[in-house]
């Protein structure tokens, strides 16, 4: 007699087994959160920084979104936020949802200590784009930062025009900018723009319908994010 192709597959573990595996990986979970929060305060602590350590529940997303109204920003980690057990979308549009949601400024930041001397702005022209280079420099996060401005424009004048105001914008805030134009397209571009120049951090804002960082990574978004050691400042 024929046996049913639902025969030859490995039978389920028992129900006490599934929910003992279920407990460990919450033990484990729980583990690394508080080894997380004693190395956040000893960092804190080592660098003279005021903090609080708040533990929430419930829905991740509307969360964030109701605490931004009250910080001035919000810092992940690149790869983090795939990791939190967000309700509401997929991964791909988590950190896209929340800059659109209200969570801005925003920093994805990595795993990597790095220092931040070297910030590589992406600029279209838009009011959007402006408004997220206008809130880094007016942060001064970083005020001793080197800060590159690169647009990704067919027309070399308008191009020119657009890094001239900007840069002008970035000098009369005390940063030293230098700019950079590429007619190629920026999904391609910008990354690797940012590595060959040694970037320790990309800003990017909204353009007119999406958000920046969608339109210029388009289908590698997801890829980049967890990929990618570049920090990222994102912006509206």
């Amino acid at each position: 007699m024929a046996q049913s192709p639902c025969g030859l597959g490995r039978a389920s573990p028992p129900r006490e087994n599934a929910d003992a595996i279920g407990s460990r990986r919450e033990t484990i979970t729980a583990t690394l959160i508080a080894q997380s929060i004693r190395d956040f305060e000893a960092a804190c602590q080592a660098a003279g920084i005021k903090h609080r350590v708040v533990e929430e529940s419930g829905d991740a997303f509307t969360k964030l979104v109701d605490l931004s109204r009250h910080h001035d920003l919000m810092v992940f980690g690149l790869r983090s936020v795939f990791e939190y057990d967000f309700l509401a979308g997929d991964p791909e549009s988590i950190l896209i949802r929340l800059v659109s949601a209200g969570v801005r400024p925003l920093i994805a930041a990595s795993d990597d200590d790095r220092s931040i001397s070297r910030v590589l702005i992406a600029y279209n022209g838009t009011m959007e784009s402006a408004k997220a280079m206008k809130r880094f420099v007016q942060m001064r996060l970083w005020p001793n930062a080197e800060l590159k401005i690169v647009t990704f424009h067919p027309s070399d004048s308008i191009a020119y025009e657009l890094l001239r105001d900007a840069e002008g914008y970035c000098c009369a805030h005390g940063f030293r900018v230098c700019h950079q134009s590429n007619p190629g397209d920026p999904k391609v571009l910008l990354l690797a723009t940012a590595a060959l120049w040694q970037a320790d951090m990309i800003v990017m804002g909204n353009s007119a319908r999406s958000v920046l960082l969608r339109k210029v990574l388009g289908d590698t978004l997801l890829a980049t994010l967890r990929d990618t050691q570049i920090p990222l400042f994102l912006a509206q």
